[in-house]
Parts: structure tokens; C-alpha cells; sequence
């Protein structure tokens, strides 16, 4: 007779599977609180104390922890050894073991948990038993995961055991989650920023079409914890999947649309705003960003931090666009929108940014930074002339933007719109240049910032040549007083933020 050893903490589903196993066959054994669910439902089960011998003891830590029990799990059929020894020593093959662990993050995670709460939900008996069934996965199944519970049932059934294929992909599946586990279990004990070893627990999301181009291969792995302004948690409502490259300009749009507040629209390309306004009114926030440039828009995304109406969807069912992201679409606006096959609508959820971490891949290893918050370290006023309240407004608002711009960066607004955008450029007057040159005769009037210093004055003797009234850029260079002094000679107003913002 097979036997199988069944504790779970999460009980969904377990007396209608150890059922299944006791029809096949089974001797089941249980631990606890599951055996006395099985018990309650009728289920014929033996305790682990039965068969140890040894009660469980301070407060169920040790349970399982037994010769009796892992021999049974550890030992190999196949060794005449093996077989010997557990003859001696009355040890009876395990067969399979059907665990799943104490909820430690949602502990960890939960507001208020104390420490000795949180250590007391680390689960020791439960990662060994799975680590010597998935060991020894020649010989015995090991499942940890309820979706598993019919696939073995069904297997057994028309086989009479599970195959070796079945039982190879449940111990990888076994290992994978005590690798996490342990992973969020080291995360709660380390204090330092950058510690020794990192361990990424994230788990797949979906295996894209392709990647970054059709020869390459790509798939998207989503973290445990569920973040505002996050693509990877967003729900698409319409339209064929996310691309690589979808992914990509989704989490840029918004990782610029969390800085604002305002009712905002940005319109996005190859992971650069072309287009981006505030308003108080979000259908003129659309309008704007649409208008400051309606041909680069063709084929990009659009990105809203307000409901998405009927008037914003009938314009933009005019042109065409890969994705419309927002936290909410009006009904009349989805009917709108989905008529259009191809265009993908996407909700994501808002909320406040808290600190996080970017990790980027590198030939042999990974980079990991604290991510850019911030706009302002402190504002300084190098310049004789000062900017007005309304300039400084507006410095601030092409500032939000130049952050989220790849560098060399240069941006032009007014009115709170973009009318400039110079991106990706190896030195800091071609940048401008573009914007300026995109902007045309708007210049007149309005902001320029620059995500880093300008190391001579030529990009500033270019801008006010245009008729740009006012300057925003971190300052810091040698010379920066070959720039104050062009403000000087011109009487614009320059304004220093002390931060700056690559962005490779």
C-alpha cells in the first residue's frame, strides 16, 4: 500500500483530493490541524504521532522532524542498502507528501505584525519535508500547490502512480517555492541597503510573443507585492497581449505620470514623452498633449491619470495608438475604443509611490540603484533676475518632464504643455537643438529645463536666441558662471534644483 503524508496550512481543497487517494488506495497520514479536518470529513488517516511515536511538542515547532519521517521520504527503493537499513530501524516508505508552508509574507506584510509573530510563522518542518520528497522525486511526488491536486488524481488514476515526468516537474515547482520562501525570509532579517547576496523571487507572469525584436525571445516575471502606477499589475481590458516593447513604454508613461497630481495626459514613444499637458480639465490636459506633437503620437501609447472620457476616446479613436492606459474608462468610451481591434486598454491602480529599487541586467551581473524620487534637492536663484511665481510654476512642470527624458535631455513647455522635446543626444546643443527646432516659433515665452548641468554656455545662448524667458537645470558645472552671466547679459532668470536626473 502506498501512503502519502498530508499537512497544509491552507486547506482549500485537500478533503476532496486525500478522498480521491484513499479510493486509489492510499494510506494517509496528517499532521494537526489537517488531520483533524480529515477526520471531521470522514477521511480514515493516521497521525505523524502514530507513526513516530514522539508527540509534537513546543507548540507544533517539532512534528515531523523524525527518522521515521524523513527516512520514509529520503530513502532510495531502489538500494538494497536503503532497503536494509529501513527494514532495521522500522521505517516504511513515504510515497508522497502533500505540503504547503505557513503564510510568512503575508505575515511579514501585514500591518502591525509583531517580530516574534512574524518569526513564528517561518515554517521549518514543511520546507524540509518538501526538500526530501523533491530529493528523492524519483521515488516519491511531492505537491505543494492546490492547482496540482486534480493533475495527480487524474494521473494516478490512469496510470496508477504519477510519472517520473510529473514527479521532475513537481520537485523543480517544490524547489522554486522553498527559494522564495527562504528568499522573503533572509529580505525580513537584512538591514543593510546593498547586502551580500541578493535573491529575486518573482514569479512568471506570461511568456511573451517576443522581445525587444522578433529573433529574441522574452517573458514577464511579476513581484509578490503589488505596487501603485505598475504595468505588471495593471488589468488589460481590451486588445491582442503586451509586447516587450509595450511593457516597456507602458512602465516609462507611467512612472512620469505618478509625478503629477494635475490632471495629466501623456502621450509616449519609445520610452520618451512626445506629448504631455496638465489642466484642470482632463479633456484639455488630452487636447494639449495630442497637439504638441500629433505626428510623433502615431503608433505610441497614451497615458491618464484621470478617467478616460467619451469626448478624450472619440479623438482617439480618430487616430491610431498601441495603448490607452488609465485608472478608469467611461462605459460610453469603451464602446468607443474597443471598437478598434488592435488598440490595447489597460486600468492601472493609483496610489502613493513609496521608495523602491531598479535592477538592470549586465553581461555577468546585475546593477541595482534606489530609484530616482525626487525632483528638487533645493532651489537656488543664481541670476539677477529672478523668476516670477508663474515662471517658477512652470520651470517646475518642464523639470517633472526633463527627469523622465533619456539623456543628453533638454525640454520646452508652456502653459504647462510640452512644445520641445530633444532625447537620447550625445551632447547637450543637439538636444536643445531638436526641441528648439520641434517648437518652432512657441519658443517665444517659454521654459527650458535640462536634466543635467551645461558645461559651457552655448546650449543657454542658443535658448535665449529663441526667446526662451526662463531656465531650470541642476547647475554644478566649472562653469557655470559662463551661463549666469549670459542670463545676466540677456536678464532671463536661471533657476538651480541641486539634482540631477540622468537617464541612461
Amino acid at each position: 500500500m502506498k501512503r502519502a503524508l498530508i499537512s497544509v496550512y491552507d486547506k482549500t481543497g485537500v478533503v476532496p483530493f486525500v478522498k480521491s487517494l484513499i479510493e486509489l488506495g492510499y494510506e494517509v497520514i496528517a499532521t494537526g490541524g489537517t488531520y483533524k479536518l480529515l477526520s471531521e470529513a470522514g477521511c480514515i488517516t493516521k497521525t505523524v504521532e502514530s507513526i513516530t511515536g514522539f508527540p509534537e511538542i513546543f507548540e507544533g515547532r517539532v512534528k515531523t522532524l523524525h527518522p521515521l519521517i524523513h527516512g520514509g521520504l529520503l530513502g532510495k527503493a531502489t538500494s538494497e542498502l536503503h532497503r536494509k537499513q529501513a527494514t532495521a530501524n522500522s521505517i516504511e516508505w513515504i510515497d508522497m507528501v502533500v505540503v504547503n508552508l505557513y503564510p510568512f509574507y503575508k505575515t511579514m506584510t501585514k500591518i502591525n505584525a509583531t517580530d516574534a509573530e512574524i518569526i513564528e510563522n517561518i515554517d521549518i518542518g514543511g520546507p524540509a519535508m518538501i526538500r526530501s520528497a523533491a530529493k528523492n522525486h524519483e521515488r516519491v511526488t511531492v505537491v505543494t500547490s492546490t492547482d496540482d491536486y486534480e493533475i495527480v488524481i487524474d494521473e494516478i488514476r490512469q496510470t496508477h502512480d504519477t510519472t517520473m515526468q510529473t514527479r521532475r516537474r513537481l520537485a523543480a515547482k517544490a524547489f522554486a517555492l522553498t527559494a522564495e520562501y527562504d528568499a522573503f525570509i533572509s529580505k525580513y532579517f537584512q538591514n543593510e541597503e546593498y547586502p551580500q547576496q541578493i535573491i529575486l523571487p518573482f514569479t512568471l507572469k506570461e511568456v511573451l510573443r517576443y522581445g525587444e525584436n522578433p529573433h529574441q525571445s522574452a517573458a514577464l516575471y511579476q513581484a509578490k507585492e503589488k505596487v501603485p502606477y505598475s504595468i505588471v499589475d495593471a488589468v488589460q481590458l481590451h486588445g491582442k497581449g503586451l509586447s516587450y516593447n509595450n511593457i516597456q513604454d507602458a512602465n516609462a508613461a507611467l512612472s512620469l505620470l505618478k509625478e503629477f497630481t494635475r490632471p495629466t495626459v501623456i502621450a509616449l514613444k519609445h520610452m520618451n514623452p512626445c506629448g504631455l499637458a496638465s489642466d484642470d480639465d482632463i479633456n484639455i490636459a488630452w487636447h494639449k498633449a495630442y497637439l504638441a506633437d500629433p505626428v510623433s503620437i502615431f503608433g505610441g501609447i497614451v497615458a491618464s491619470n484621470q478617467k478616460v472620457t467619451y469626448a478624450m476616446a472619440k479623438q482617439m479613436a480618430k487616430i491610431f495608438l498601441e495603448i490607452v492606459i488609465a485608472p478608469a474608462f467611461d462605459a460610453e468610451a469603451l464602446t468607443v475604443l474597443t471598437e478598434k481591434k488592435n488598440i490595447r486598454l489597460v486600468e492601472f491602480v493609483l496610489g502613493e509611490v513609496s521608495r523602491s529599487y531598479q535592477i538592470t541586467s549586465v553581461r555577468g551581473g546585475i546593477l541595482m540603484q534606489s530609484s530616482d524620487e525626487g525632483v528638487y534637492d533645493e532651489l537656488s536663484y543664481p541670476t539677477e533676475k529672478k523668476p516670477t511665481d508663474e515662471q517658477l510654476k512652470e520651470l517646475l512642470f518642464a523639470y517633472k518632464v526633463v527627469k523622465h527624458v533619456k539623456s543628453n535631455a533638454i525640454v520646452l513647455t508652456k502653459n504647462n504643455t510640452t512644445i520641445g522635446i530633444g532625447a537620447g543626444q550625445m551632447n547637450r546643443v543637439g538636444a536643445a537643438k531638436i526641441a528648439i527646432d520641434q517648437a518652432g516659433f512657441a519658443c517665444k515665452g517659454a521654459v527650458m529645463a535640462s536634466d543635467a548641468f551645461f558645461p559651457m554656455d552655448d546650449t543657454v545662448t542658443m535658448a535665449i536666441e529663441h526667446g526662451i524667458e526662463a531656465i531650470i537645470q541642476p547647475g554644478g558645472s566649472i562653469k557655470d558662471q559662463d551661463s549666469i552671466d549670459v542670463c545676466n547679459h540677456k536678464g532671463i532668470a536661471m533657476v538651480f534644483t541641486h539634482m540631477r536626473h540622468f537617464k541612461h
